[in-house]
């Protein structure tokens, strides 16, 4: 049975252009003899969008592009990328925002992953716009995280909690990477089950380290010899309803990993938190009144999508 290299995942909603440069990239900076394929995910586009992405693709080498009729999110939407892809070594999930710099970047962390057979996960360092230093790895999500935050922990436990604002020379073990960029090996992938498609958006990368430590003791690394370009919240508009799905994914993820004990107190916390928040700022009464229902599953975007039919 033939067996690919890597597969990359992307998803496009309503940005084609950035989508297609991302696509562009990849195949302009992989030079060498690594045999890979690219899948574009479209998440329910609009019209404009999508035909806008087909020509733009048409003509692309080693690309194939999936459309679903449902926005399915970043984690439903590249596992139906997996569905669509071959047989492979690695999976790299890579945000359509992004741009790669490093010449044969793929053959790149393949090779550190060959080498490395406690690792499942790994990611490149990631830039700015500008090509500077963007924060790329972070700390599990905690009841002490949330609380406490992350410079504190940083500064009282530097062992457990590294410096995510500091730039590293070597390989280095962390808790998560970015999800812009993931470049996991497909057995321990396959696994866990892939992504846990109840998270709608955010938290799914730290998910998937969380879960192959856990239950498999591999591990996830930076590689910032590797670097990519990633634009700043380029396809997600901040509002207060993605500040409610991003607490819907966090209370979830709280609950799988720690129990319910663990998400009732954050969840209290909070309720205290924002309740004196939303006396000051009002448009959070809508986020504090979904705090007293207990962010449930049900409330997430998710629930929300239609489907399209062209």
């Amino acid at each position: 049975m033939l067996v690919k290299d890597v597969s990359c995942i992307i998803i496009n909603y309503n940005n084609a252009n950035y989508s297609i440069d991302a696509v562009k990239s990849i195949l302009a900076i992989q030079k060498d003899q690594l045999d890979y394929e690219i899948l574009v995910v479209d998440n329910a586009s609009s019209n404009e969008d999508i035909f806008k992405l087909r020509e733009g693709l048409a003509d692309l080498d080693k690309v194939e592009l999936v459309e679903s009729k449902i926005n399915l999110g970043f984690g439903a939407g590249n596992m139906l990328g997996v569905q669509y892809a071959s047989n492979c070594k690695y999976y790299a999930f890579i945000n359509n925002d992004t741009l790669q710099v490093t010449e044969n970047c793929l053959s790149q962390l393949k090779n550190f992953m060959e080498n490395h057979p406690d690792a499942a996960v790994c990611s490149p360092q990631m830039l700015d716009e500008k090509g500077n230093f963007r924060e790329t790895i972070d700390h599990f999500s905690s009841l002490q995280r949330e609380i406490l935050r992350r410079p504190l922990l940083e500064k009282l436990f530097p062992k457990k909690y590294l410096n995510r604002k500091i730039t590293y020379e070597k390989p280095i073990r962390v808790h998560y990477v970015q999800g812009s960029f993931l470049f996991i090996d497909a057995e321990d992938f396959h696994k866990i089950g892939g992504f846990d498609t109840n998270l709608f958006l955010y938290y799914e990368e730290s998910d998937v380290s969380r879960t192959l430590l856990k239950k498999h003791h591999k591990f996830t690394y930076l590689v910032p010899s590797v670097e990519y370009l990633h634009y700043k919240s380029a396809t997600i508009e901040r509002n207060v309803l993605i500040k409610i799905e991003q607490k819907i994914s966090l209370f979830y993820y709280i609950e799988k990993h720690y129990g319910w004990w663990h998400k009732k107190l954050l969840n209290s916390y909070y309720i205290i938190r924002y309740f004196f928040t939303s006396l000051v700022k009002p448009k959070y009464w809508k986020f504090f009144l979904m705090l007293l229902k207990g962010m449930p599953l049900s409330e997430s975007l998710k629930q929300r999508q239609k489907v399209v039919i062209r």
